[in-house]
């Protein structure tokens, strides 16, 4: 429903900026942001930020308030057994202050565990949580949300769809600048599967941005640029439902956020006179190379430089912003490369512009070995020469670049102090509770305690011979995908006994495709439905006689979570691949749902709507360290795949001896050059997710 009438938010979106320190949010506060995201020490999705305290976070939100600004608090990761009672401690302890205006979450589960500490500001639904569709919003209002935050990969037209279609009292965030992932947020696992640091738990260590080789090629083909909608976010401040613009950044330094939300400040506005001044704001932010991506869905631009046609660093292709430069993946400016100095373990910095007190740099590349950040120590002149004494095990190639990553200049230190002791006049504000400790959320009420074994093999395509060739082995239920083609070669007298999957990420153009995908099958007979985000239920407004399970994707991982898909009608769920043998046999006791979970076969490391030029579909490519991937695309997404399948068969029977009834084999068919027997592995069985 169109909500142009009934909206009763102010016409103007809030500038909302990050702050992974005191310094980048006092800078938030002091640029005039209206309102500031920030992460605790625990549970958030930016776990390589300083981040906050309690008490800092009570003395900052008191500041902000007597400002007339906002302060949100980011528990935007999943939560593992055992940690619930921590969660709900630590929003109850955030409460012994001023309270924030909201708590960003991925999870199901931070609804019920805020609520139960206390918390009666808004629940924000991260771009984790994967609330892609339109119907997505009214699911997410029955769970609680006051707003959703878009995925940054919808262009201004779905943007558009998504608020024509906005449930009442729902608001609505849009990215407006800052870093792009190469994956679809809360649909990447490949960080977790290189070695359980879980991007869904905040400890992402970017294999994205890693130098992959297939063939003659080699490039960072996944690494992205930044987005910098600048000018064009003008076309936003007529969409009513959006409440915010959002600054991507908590990992970056003040001198980013100061001028970043200064700039969108300006744009707002909308004042021809004060756009070229706010483009060249940005230009001082220190970031990658800039683009729009896929905003303006007739002129979509690639996020990575070799859709550009260009290798990075090399010639000069045209930016989107129009400037002529190389185009670079790497956050901050490049400011030189280094050359030999007049000894060992010296080096020498030609500085390609004026270096001041305190500015840090970067040397190399994150996943080059002689990456390292240092501080100026004095002013270097531009044009001027910078020794740098490095370690051995740090030295770096010849022409490794520099980059300058952040700034230090005198006007934003008197700013940042003025703030400083705003802060510090208004005083400590964190009251104690001894009794903080003996608070414990209530338990979820089980709704099931019995469930059929199944197992399910869910076929990636369906060969050429219709059904009769499936070859799905005895007793294995057959799961396939829900498609128009499914639907045209299954026989009706086959619908009842599959078990049809809907897709990771339905976009606002897929979703009238996919409900009428989702009618058809039941018509023909269909009655078990793999819902691969919470959201989808909304497909289903009737479920009598249905069997609804949350598949894999749901990131499902603690029982507040199960507890809330039992509130929407799931009758079972499918647990996170991501977690670790502890983990796993912790959770079905204590579940209110009967639990499956993905026992072998090729598992995403994850899926994207960009391209990946040069690469080849169904080829494998790999890193420096032979780890082997390939790429296939369903649908408008690539789905980027390992080498090496899942295989947790030989725990079957303690898993089955925990709790668990259904058992996922996905049935994929890889490359021909991995031949027919792949080694295997078990993503984070024995090592744990971190």
């Amino acid at each position: 429903m169109n909500n142009m009438q009934n909206f009763s938010y102010a016409a103007r979106p809030e500038i909302l900026a990050p702050a992974g320190d005191m310094p980048s949010a006092l800078a938030a506060l002091a640029a005039g942001a209206d309102a500031v995201y920030l992460g605790l020490k625990h549970f958030s999705a930016r776990m390589q930020a300083e981040n906050f305290s309690s008490a800092a976070l009570a003395s900052l939100i008191d500041l902000a308030h007597n400002q007339n600004r906002k302060i949100y608090v980011a528990m935007n990761t999943f939560f593992k057994p055992g940690e619930e009672d921590s969660v709900a401690r630590l929003i109850k302890r955030m409460l012994l202050g001023p309270h924030p205006d909201a708590i960003i979450a991925q999870d199901l589960a931070i609804a019920n565990l805020a609520g139960q500490a206390g918390f009666t500001g808004e629940i924000h639904f991260s771009t984790l949580a994967n609330c892609t569709h339109q119907s997505a919003m009214y699911t997410a209002k029955k769970l609680g949300a006051s707003r959703i935050i878009l995925p940054r990969e919808l262009s201004v037209d779905e943007i558009r769809a998504m608020d024509a279609a906005r449930p009442e009292g729902l608001a609505l965030e849009v990215f407006v600048h800052g870093a792009l992932c190469y994956c679809v947020s809360g649909r990447c696992w490949w960080s977790s599967y290189m070695g359980g640091k879980s991007g869904l738990r905040g400890r992402c260590v970017q294999p994205c941005r890693r130098v992959y080789k297939q063939g003659g090629r080699e490039g960072r083909f996944f690494s992205s640029l930044d987005l910098s909608l600048d000018v064009l976010a003008k076309t936003l401040l007529d969409i009513p439902g959006i409440r915010a613009w959002k600054i991507e950044g908590r990992k970056k330094g003040p001198h980013y956020v100061y001028y970043v939300t200064t700039a969108y400040k300006m744009l707002r506005e909308n004042d021809p006179a004060l756009r070229r001044e706010a483009v060249g704001l940005l230009e001082m932010a220190l970031s990658r190379s800039v683009t729009h991506a896929g905003f303006l869905p007739q002129r979509a631009k690639s996020i990575t430089v070799f859709g550009h046609g260009s290798a990075e660093g090399a010639g000069s292709p045209q930016t989107d912003a129009g400037r002529k430069e190389p185009l670079r993946t790497s956050s901050g400016l490049l400011c030189g490369k280094i050359i030999p100095g007049s000894s060992p373990q010296s080096f020498i910095l030609k500085t390609r512009m004026a270096l001041l007190p305190q500015d840090r740099l970067r040397i190399g590349r994150e996943d080059e070995p002689w990456h390292q950040t240092l501080p100026v120590s004095r002013s270097i002149p531009k044009g001027g020469s910078l020794t740098l004494k490095l370690p051995k095990h740090k030295t770096p190639k010849l022409n490794t670049p520099v980059f300058l990553i952040d700034r230090r200049e005198p006007e934003l230190l008197q700013i940042l102090e003025t703030w400083r002791g705003k802060l510090d006049k208004r005083g400590p504000v964190l009251k104690s509770d001894h009794n903080l400790m003996k608070f414990i959320p209530a338990p979820p009420k089980k709704t099931s305690t019995s469930a059929r074994k199944l197992d399910i093999t869910l076929r990636g395509s369906i060969p050429a011979g219709r059904e009769g060739k499936l070859g799905i082995r005895p007793g294995s239920v057959q799961g396939l995908w829900l498609s128009p083609k499914a639907l045209n070669e299954i026989s009706r007298t086959l619908f009842d006994r599959i078990s049809w999957w809907l897709p990771p990420v339905i976009w606002p153009d897929e979703e009238e495709h996919c409900l009428r995908n989702v009618r058809e099958a039941m018509r023909n007979g269909a009655r078990h439905f793999v819902c691969n985000a919470p959201w989808q239920e909304a497909f289903f407004p009737d479920k009598k006689g249905l069997s609804l399970t949350a598949g894999p994707c749901c990131n499902i991982t603690n029982i507040y979570a199960l507890e809330a898909l039992a509130r929407l009608g799931f009758n079972q769920a499918i647990v996170s691949p991501e977690l670790g043998e502890e983990d796993y046999l912790a959770l079905p006791a204590p579940s209110p749902l009967p639990l499956g979970m993905v026992i072998s076969g090729f598992w995403p490391v994850g899926i994207s709507r960009h391209n990946a030029e040069p690469l080849k579909q169904n080829e494998i490519f790999s890193s420096p360290k032979r780890e082997g991937f390939w790429l296939r695309q369903y649908g408008q997404n690539n789905w980027i795949y390992p080498a090496w399948p899942l295989d947790l068969t030989d725990q079957r029977g303690r898993l089955e001896k925990a709790g668990y009834s259904i058992f996922i084999t996905l049935d994929e068919r890889p490359p021909k050059e991995l031949g027919a027997n792949p080694r295997t592995g078990g993503f984070n069985w024995k090592i744990g997710v971190l």
